[in-house]
C-alpha cells in the first residue's frame, strides 16, 4: 500500500510516498527556517502564506522522485493537528482538492502521534508493544504509552513550556541564532570538548517529584536573571551546556521512572529535540545501567524533525480513511488518541 502523507502543521511543507508503513519511496521537505532566523522564531500567517507556494511543488516532486503519479497512489494522509491554524488549512485543503480529483481516500493524522511512527522507518524489526513514547519537540513535551497501533494513554507532559521551547529561547538570551536546539548542542559541544565536567548550575524544576511531569519555565527565567546580572560579558559555551544537561537530566529522569512503572517492551524517542545527542547518549548511559531489558529506539535525526513520511506511516497502521467530503474546512485541533 503506497501512501502520500502531507505535512503543513508548522513551517515546514513536506511531502513524502511511504510503501506499507515501513519503506520510504520519497521524503521531501521545503524548508523556511532561513526566513523564520530573521525573526528569531515561527510567525504564523509569514508560515502559512509560504507554504501556499511551496505545497505543490513540494507534492510534486515526491511524487517525481517516488516514480508515481497520483493515481497510482492509494491513499492521502494528512495533518490534521496539532499545529498553526494557518499552516494546517494549506495541507488540508490541498489534500481535499486532490482526494476529490483522484477520488482518494484520505487518511486524518494527529502530528503528535505520528511523530513517534518515525521509529518504524528504520531498518530495524517493527517495535515491540507496549511501548512507552517520548514526544519531545518544540511545541510539545509527553510520555504516551502504546498498547498496540491505535491504543494510546497519555501518561504526563508538561505544565507550561516544551522542551524545545525552552532550547529556543534561552538561546535567544545567549544570543544564539533561531532554530535554538542546534545552536545550544553546537555551543555545549565547544565547552566540553570530549571532557566529562560538572555541570549543576540551573535548577532542575519537578526533577525530585514523583510524578511525570514537566516545567521548563524556571529554567528559562534562571537563564534570563543570569544572563542580566551578567550583562558586562558571559560564557556562552558554558551556559549553553549547563541549559542542555538541565534539560536532558529531566527528561531522562521522568522517562526512566516511567519505565520502572510501566514496564515497556520499548522505549520510544521521538520530536525534534530526539534529534538532540547529549539526550540520545544519556538515554543509552542510563539504561545500560538499569534492571530494565526495554529496547531503545531512537530515529534518525532527518525523520526527527517535521517531516511527511511519519505522517504516512501513522497512516498505515491506524487507517481512520474518510472519503473526501468529510474532511471540514477547518480541521480539528483535538489530540486524536489521548485524552
Amino acid at each position: 500500500m503506497k501512501i502520500l502523507g502531507i505535512e503543513t502543521s508548522c513551517d515546514e511543507t513536506a511531502a513524502s510516498v511511504v510503501e506499507d508503513g515501513r519503506k520510504i519511496l520519497s521524503n521531501i521537505v521545503a524548508s523556511s527556517w532561513e526566513m523564520h532566523a530573521k525573526t528569531g522564531g515561527v510567525i504564523p500567517e509569514t508560515a502559512a502564506r509560504a507554504q501556499v507556494l511551496s505545497i505543490i511543488p513540494t507534492i510534486s516532486e515526491a511524487l517525481n522522485e517516488a516514480e508515481l503519479d497520483l493515481t497510482k497512489i492509494d491513499a492521502l494522509a494528512i495533518t490534521v493537528g496539532p499545529g498553526l491554524i494557518g499552516s494546517l488549512l494549506v495541507g488540508v485543503e490541498t489534500a481535499k482538492t486532490l482526494a476529490l480529483l483522484y477520488k482518494k481516500p484520505i487518511i486524518p493524522v494527529n502530528h503528535l502521534v505520528a511523530h513517534i511512527y518515525a521509529n518504524w522507518l528504520t531498518d530495524k524489526p517493527e517495535p515491540d508493544f507496549p511501548a512507552l513514547a517520548l514526544v519531545v519537540s518544540g511545541g510539545h513535551t509527553d510520555l504516551v504509552l502504546l498498547k498496540a497501533h491505535g491504543s494510546t494513554s497519555w501518561i504526563g507532559g508538561t505544565r507550561d513550556d516544551a522542551a524545545g521551547e525552552a532550547f529556543d529561547k534561552t538561546a535567544r538570551l545567549l544570543g544564539l541564532p533561531y532554530p535554538g536546539g542546534p545552536a545550544i548542542s553546537n555551543e555545549s559541544a565547544k565547552y566540553l570538548n570530549g571532557g566529562v565536567k560538572t555541570l549543576n548550575f540551573f535548577p532542575r524544576p519537578l526533577a525530585h517529584e514523583k510524578n511525570f511531569e514537566w516545567s521548563f519555565s524556571g529554567l528559562k527565567t534562571a537563564v534570563s536573571r543570569t544572563v542580566g546580572e551578567n550583562s558586562s560579558g558571559f560564557d556562552v559555551p558554558r551556559l549553553a551546556a549547563e541549559i542542555q544537561e538541565a534539560i536532558v537530566e529531566v527528561l531522562v529522569e521522568k522517562t526512566l521512572r516511567a519505565v520502572g512503572k510501566f514496564k515497556p517492551k520499548s522505549l520510544l524517542l521521538a520530536g525534534g529535540v530526539a534529534a538532540n545527542l547529549r539526550l540520545r547518549e544519556k538515554f543509552e548511559f542510563e539504561l545500560s545501567k538499569s534492571i530494565f531489558k526495554t529496547d531503545f529506539r531512537v530515529p534518525p535525526p532527518r525523520l526527527c524533525t517535521d517531516n511527511a513520511a511519519y505522517i504516512a506511516a501513522c497512516a498505515f497502521y491506524n487507517p481512520a480513511r474518510l472519503p473526501w467530503q468529510k474532511i471540514e474546512s477547518r480541521p480539528e485541533l483535538t489530540i486524536v488518541g489521548l485524552p
